[in-house]
């Protein structure tokens, strides 16, 4: 073999193993990893804060655009029919744009206002109730640059919770946004009366935008030395309310060095450049759209486009009319999209990656495919958790996973991250090995609960912050004695399974897995297979109780395609659905209980809450007038009240 076709042989074999572990893009990710660390060297020196990256961009690039608003107009016109007969909706908006400099110059006028017309300090915490608009950025960067702490506030939230938020985190004055001023108000009396020293201040945004467009208006830039100096890497950076699901809200902490890491290393990962433009129409009082949206983009110089509204209508017209190259999604918001109508927006935009967490492996490469996505940035995180999961995904390797690296990343995150087995006989409990009391971890494709290790045990602090003013909720989530007596881990939550190739897929959430017939199911597995029957515009599914019967059955709420939902179609669904469900799931997991309805919600994060549906009363409902079906043999038949009886005697059999 001569020296050519040796060295053709080299480069083949290194591309193969390449292929396989990945070593070239683990490699670039290391070296990215490194270059962040100077950050913890300056952190330590006062400057932790992510206002010093945002300024040193500003005034590098000045000239990049940085937001992007496709503002909806006060009074739109009816949307135009083209001549395909399709609606045109770019004349809905006024685009509305802003560059570093103009942006820079902004929030510096306005802190001035904020510091002197306000009197906010560096000592308060702040509230922000506003929609998505570059209103809301200006806001946040005005109180990063004063070093006062924001707390983003859903403008969803009223009454008691709303209080609650604003008592936990000490909340001393709030801004609030005209377009979502509504449960503040309906608020107010109470908040008054419960807390008398909190304050209120209702925008007037269009005067305020035409003051900050003033550049005869002071400008304040504060001083290094007032704006926190003795923060550290893991201080308070800002507070994002979790969704309250399972109680009262609280207030997670975004340290500094999650906004400047999330910044700097997840939009390396989804490549975000200082050509990028990333749109997003998640709710920036949301970790998605806040500290992965806008923190990476902002560090880089490229745009923040922002949708004051999720549209599935003119989704698309927005992304066009900002030049979006990124988009983000949560929850079911590709399915939204996908279910759409045909609109010529669809392929008329220069969007080519789509990042988020939510997007269901039954539509994946559909979702792709139709509206030319090259990549998908599938991740794993809470509001709250110290690190996250990622699977930049191209190609039809990866699809559905949370987690894709290579060897050399897997083995590092072999010791910072595991999958730990589950107790056989409660689905919801970790497994201890009853001779060492360590937990072990899952095999191969075995679900168990994701943790994540805290490096330094005896100072959670530094990896976890945890809920502002809540140590017992804090508390919760860590899991100690492990691997190893004294270490500390945090706890998901969630239940994760890898596969052979190191893969972490999303199997379920810690209470949504329910067992039946002395098997475990998940509610997110048979989701996903009913979906996979191309029928169902969404499913829910959850565990219901049934007296004289062991467990949960499984109990599913469908909202099926418009042909289906007439009740003399339901045969023929029912039917479509048997079919795919019995040959994709075992028997234990198919459906004993179907509703069909159009009452499957999402909440205002695009995800599903399943908590109405968990004390489903069997054979009618509540009401004793609903129509549900039950699994009687092979086919799907109304839940009538002799069938009910049938099976509460025993003689027909779940």
């Amino acid at each position: 073999m001569s020296g050519l076709e040796l060295a053709a042989a080299g480069i083949f074999g290194a591309q193969l193993l390449d292929a396989k572990y990945h070593i070239k893009e683990d490699a670039q990710l290391v070296k990215r990893v490194i270059q962040a660390l100077p950050y913890l060297y300056w952190s330590k020196r006062g400057y932790a804060s992510y206002w010093y990256y945002f300024e040193k961009t500003a005034l590098s690039k000045p000239n990049n655009r940085a937001i992007a608003f496709p503002r909806p107009k006060e009074n739109p016109p009816t949307p135009a029919t083209g001549p395909d007969g399709f609606k045109i909706y770019d004349d809905q908006f006024d685009l509305e744009v802003y560059t570093y400099q103009e942006l820079y110059d902004i929030v510096l006028r306005l802190s001035y206002i904020l510091k002197f017309d306000y009197g906010v300090t560096a000592e308060q915490t702040i509230g922000l109730d506003c929609m998505n608009k570059p209103l809301f950025i200006f806001l946040w960067l005005a109180l990063w640059n004063i070093g006062a702490i924001p707390a983003f506030l859903n403008f969803n939230t009223k009454d008691k919770p709303l209080i609650h938020c604003l008592k936990i985190a000490k909340v001393s004055q709030v801004f609030i946004d005209p377009d979502c001023a509504d449960p503040i108000r309906e608020t107010e009396d109470k908040i008054k009366e419960e807390l008398p020293n909190v304050k209120l201040h209702y925008i007037n945004e269009r005067e305020l935008l035409k003051v900050l467009s003033e550049k005869s208006r002071p400008k304040h830039r504060a001083d290094d030395s007032t704006r926190r100096p003795n923060d550290q890497d893991f201080d308070c950076s800002l507070l994002i309310y979790t969704s309250g699901t399972t109680g009262l809200p609280k207030a997670g902490i975004m340290s500094w060095r999650k906004a400047f890491m999330a910044a700097y290393i997840f939009g390396y990962i989804v490549k975000i450049k200082d050509k990028s433009n990333v749109l997003t129409a998640m709710p920036l009082y949301h970790s998605t759209a806040a500290m992965l949206g806008v923190c990476p983009t902002l560090l880089s110089g490229g745009t923040v486009s922002l949708s004051q509204k999720f549209s599935a209508t003119s989704f698309w017209t927005q992304a066009k009319l900002t030049g979006a190259t990124h988009i983000q999604y949560v929850g079911e918001v590709c399915r939204y999209l996908l279910n759409s109508k045909a609109h010529p927006d669809h392929n008329n935009h220069n969007v080519r990656i789509a990042y988020g967490n939510g997007l269901r492996p039954d539509i994946w490469r559909d979702f792709k495919k139709r509206f030319h996505i090259d990549a998908v940035g599938e991740f794993y995180a809470s509001t709250e958790s110290p690190i996250a999961t990622t699977n930049f995904q191209t190609g039809d390797f990866g699809v559905g996973a949370v987690r894709k690296y290579g060897s050399i990343i897997n083995f590092f995150l072999g010791f910072n991250q595991a999958i730990i087995k589950m107790d056989s006989e409660d689905e919801n409990e970790i497994y201890r090995d009853p001779k060492t009391g360590f937990c072990e971890r899952a095999g191969p494709n075995e679900p168990g609960e994701l943790l994540m290790k805290i490096l330094n045990a005896e100072k959670i602090e530094e990896s976890f912050q945890g809920y502002y003013g809540n140590k017992n909720a804090t508390s919760s989530k860590i899991l100690r004695d492990v691997f190893s007596k004294g270490d500390a881990w945090f706890r998901s939550g969630d239940l994760l399974k890898m596969d052979q190739d190191g893969l972490y897929y999303f199997v379920d959430r810690l209470g949504d897995t329910f067992r039946w017939k002395s098997e475990n199911v998940s509610a997110t597995e048979v989701e996903n297979e009913l979906m996979g029957s191309h029928v169902l515009k969404q499913s829910v599914v959850v565990g219901v109780k049934v007296p004289q019967h062991e467990g949960r059955a499984c109990f599913a709420v469908l909202d099926p395609l418009d042909q289906y939902l007439d009740r003399s179609k339901h045969d023929e669904l029912l039917e479509k659905l048997y079919k795919h469900v019995i040959h994709s799931l075992p028997r234990y997991a198919v459906p004993q209980f179907i509703k069909i309805s159009r009452e499957i919600e999402a909440s205002h994060n695009h995800k599903v809450p399943k908590n109405q549906f968990k004390n489903q009363k069997l054979p009618k409902g509540e009401s004793g007038t609903e129509l549900i079906y039950w699994l009687n043999g092979d086919k799907y038949e109304e839940l009538t009240e002799e069938a009910w009886a049938t099976i509460m005697s025993g003689d027909s059999k779940l």
